[in-house]
């Protein structure tokens, strides 16, 4: 399931009211108060086990604070919007919607599932949070980056892909441009090529990841 969720913008919050009555048959929520914090492919299968989800555990690539009222979550086209009393559905044009100008496109790998396109704030904490903890960085050689977790095989996290010669990285990863000192957004050919290079989920047991613990240089 697709799911966005977009949150007030509190400076533009001021100046018109967040909810219309166009004299349709669901109020509309205004898109232009709000900012995007989370698009996204998700497992989750209702706006009940969405909602669960973001308040107790979040999601690695939530750029937004803790769910507040007037919250509005778009799954699969159909916008929801919090109130006193739980949830209930809007109009919401997601264009209108603004998100940072500084996002990075990467490709997002989590362990059993499809690569999926993703965008991630160039912060170390969202960087961190997209790992699910300290960052390494793996040189592919050809101007892209795995950014992965440095202590994922240590912490016991699943094991993920497979590299070059055999190696495993546990964990959730993403591939990023390099930039030198800095990340960069990665280009339509990168993306696509490590969209494909790991498409297929790996079948990897906690013997394999185990018994590649250590230094390893990684290489395509």
């Amino acid at each position: 399931m697709r799911i966005a969720v977009y949150q007030l913008n509190p400076d533009r919050a001021k100046t018109e009211p967040i909810l219309q009555d166009q004299g349709k048959d669901l109020p509309t929520a205004n898109a232009k108060l709000y900012d995007e914090v989370l698009n996204t492919e998700t497992d989750w299968e209702s706006l009940q086990e969405a909602v669960g989800a973001l308040a107790v555990d979040g999601h690695p690539l939530y750029r937004g604070s803790a769910p507040q009222r007037c919250d509005v979550i778009v799954l699969d086209g159909e916008a929801y919007c919090s109130g006193w009393d739980g949830y209930f559905e809007v109009e919401f044009d997601q264009s209108q919607a603004q998100k940072p100008d500084n996002l990075l496109r990467v490709v997002y790998v989590e362990p059993n599932k499809p690569a999926k396109e993703a965008e991630i704030l160039p912060d170390l904490d969202h960087l961190q949070q997209a790992v699910g903890g300290l960052i390494e960085c793996v040189y592919n050689g050809d101007g892209t980056i795995i950014v992965c977790n440095d202590e994922a095989k240590l912490l016991g996290m699943e094991g993920n892909r497979r590299l070059g010669g055999g190696s495993v990285i546990a964990g959730p990863f993403f591939v990023v441009g390099d930039a030198g000192e800095n990340f960069r957004s990665l280009t339509d050919h990168e993306t696509e090529r490590y969209l494909q290079r790991f498409s297929q989920p790996e079948q990897i047991s906690r013997r394999d990841v185990q018994a590649d613990m250590g230094f390893v240089f990684y290489s395509f």
